[in-house]
Parts: C-alpha cells; structure tokens; sequence
C-alpha cells in the first residue's frame, strides 16, 4: 500500500512505478483515440442537425480567428483570439484538432528555447545594443536641433 511517505519499502517504489506507467499509457492512449464531435447526443441524433451545429462552430470559429487577424493589426490580444477560434474548431473537425495540437507543441518548444541561457543572453545583448544605438541617434538629434518635432524644422 503507498501512503505516499518517501519512507517505504520495495513494494511502495514498485507502486509508484507502476502508477506513473499506467498515467503514461492513459495518456498515450487519449491522444492516439479519434476525435469525436462535442455535440450533445440529441444534436449528433440527427444529421441534419449536426450539419447545423457543424456549420454554427464554423462560423463563430472563423468570426473569432478574423477578430484575432484583425487585432493583430489592431490594439489586442491578436494570436490569443486565433487560437481561441482554432480551439472552437478543434471541438467539431479533427484537422482542426491536429492543427492546435501541433501548434501548442511548437509553442511549448519555442518556449524552452527562450528560456535556454545561451538564447536569453544573445537576446539580452541584443537588446541592449539596439537600445544604445536608439539613445545614441536621439542623442545626437537632440544635440544638433534641440526639442524641436522633425516636421517643424526650419533651418535645416
């Protein structure tokens, strides 16, 4: 029996091992199964009405994700709407699934390479360089024209 105490015998370790085998296998098991439509069972009933719900989850997935494309241009959280639109597509179509499946294990991997020391220090550097170059030319045009906007220049 595992009382969970890091003090145990043979049997608690086998246990243990055993427990995270079998959340490993639940685990592979829930990706490799097919993907299924979230609608409810009087709706997936009737085909013509999952064709409804099908087309509704598209619509108001595609609305969402044009909402996102706009805001990338526009003041918003651009990228955070285009997967939400693609997380209510992946509810209803498979591809959809695989394609936010794919995309979160990209973003997770981009995530541990900003986090590798090598990379944040080149970012660092690169950042301050950018930085001292960006003080150094408004400096320089605060030196030669003063306080004066560009387009108020008279004596060039």
């Amino acid at each position: 029996m595992n009382t969970g105490s890091d003090r145990g015998t043979n049997e608690s370790a086998t246990g243990d091992a055993t427990t995270e085998a079998t959340a490993q296998a639940a685990e592979e098991t829930a990706e490799e199964k097919p993907h299924v439509s979230k609608a409810p069972a009087f709706i997936k009933a009737r085909k013509s009405l999952h064709l409804s719900w099908q087309v509704g989850v598209f619509v108001v997935g595609l609305a969402v994700i044009a909402a996102g494309v706009a805001m990338l241009v526009l003041p918003g959280p651009g990228w955070v709407a285009i997967f939400a639109g693609l997380a209510i597509w992946a509810t209803e179509f498979a591809w959809a699934h695989l394609v936010l499946r794919w995309t979160k294990r990209k973003v997770t991997e981009a995530a541990q390479k900003a986090l590798d020391p090598k990379v944040r220090r080149r970012n660092i550097i690169l950042t301050t360089t950018g930085l001292v170059i960006a003080g150094a030319l408004i400096g320089f045009y605060l030196w030669k024209y003063g306080l004066v906007l560009p387009w108020n220049l008279k004596d060039q």
